[in-house]
């Protein structure tokens, strides 16, 4: 008779980690290697420098404008998608028209076009001598090269993931329930932000979230449209970028740690906004 020691027992970790499905094991696997451990090597590279470094280098006064051009007008663009995009998405799902498909692919060019591209084309269409442009400097509006053309570049790339995000909701939407309504003795206002806006909210908040997300990474076309030059529309990536052609990569680093994790906390709140309108649709 064996005595308790010499009982073979297996390791607990080792069996718990046997009895886990494989697409689990996967995805752990996955995105540690793709998201885990890049941010934590950034992180750690960036905490290096020391606190009261990483304090002064991320709390500059052209670090601190830099991350106000990035986030105010990302959230501001995110914004006027939120609402346009709505627009968008409901007159392609719920009005036919001559071109309508043609507009429908037009929607996803900017997940297509090169970002140098669509910066090329938005700064030959906002400059004084542009189509555009030009009709904006009798009234002292100038788009290019200034903050508010970092604004319509920001907009231009983020608005596919509003419409797209809305459209299979509208389409899977009953028309009957708004004739229902109707019937009922409500006039369209009422239909609107009674039947149709409440199922409308989730989504346009997910929209707004990866739109915001998408604005806030945005590096090729803003660099083109815009002057670059701090205090005045220079963005948080492109001082990144420059301070890594100062082989500054310490100063890169933090400025890069600080802008995720002030995106993060964003998507958080955006996230936790997005909870509530699910609650506030049922």
């Amino acid at each position: 008779m064996l005595s308790p020691l010499e009982i073979p027992r297996s390791k607990p970790s080792t069996a718990a980690f046997r009895s886990l499905p494989w697409p689990w094991i996967v995805t752990v696997a996955y995105l540690a290697i793709m998201l885990l451990f890049p941010i934590s090597a950034l992180i750690t590279k960036s905490i290096s420098v020391g606190p009261s470094e990483f304090w002064r280098i991320a709390t500059s006064p052209v670090a601190l404008s830099a991350y106000d051009v990035t986030f105010i007008t990302s959230l501001v663009a995110a914004l006027i998608n939120g609402v346009m995009g709505t627009v968008v998405a409901w007159v392609l799902v719920r009005y036919s028209f001559p071109g309508r498909k043609f507009i429908d692919a037009a929607v996803d060019l900017p997940f297509a076009l090169p970002t140098s591209v669509a910066g090329l084309v938005l700064a030959t269409v906002y400059s004084d001598k542009g189509w555009i442009g030009q009709l904006l400097v009798p009234f002292g509006i100038k788009v290019a090269f200034t903050r508010l053309g970092v604004l319509v570049a920001m907009i231009f790339i983020s608005l596919p993931f509003i419409v797209r995000t809305l459209q299979p909701v509208l389409q899977e939407m009953e028309r009957e329930v708004e004739e229902a309504a109707w019937s009922l003795g409500a006039n369209q206002f009422q239909t609107f932000r009674q039947v149709i806006l409440p199922p409308l909210i989730p989504p346009i908040l997910t929209g707004v979230a990866l739109g915001f997300s998408r604005a806030v990474g945005e590096y090729g076309s803003v660099v083109i449209i815009s002057s670059s030059i701090p205090f005045k529309d220079l963005i948080a990536p492109v001082l990144i970028f420059q301070r890594l052609e100062q082989d500054d990569y310490a100063g890169a680093t933090v400025i890069g740690t600080v802008l995720l994790l002030t995106s993060l906390v964003m998507l958080v709140a955006i996230n936790g906004l997005q909870q509530w309108g699910r609650r506030y649709a049922k």
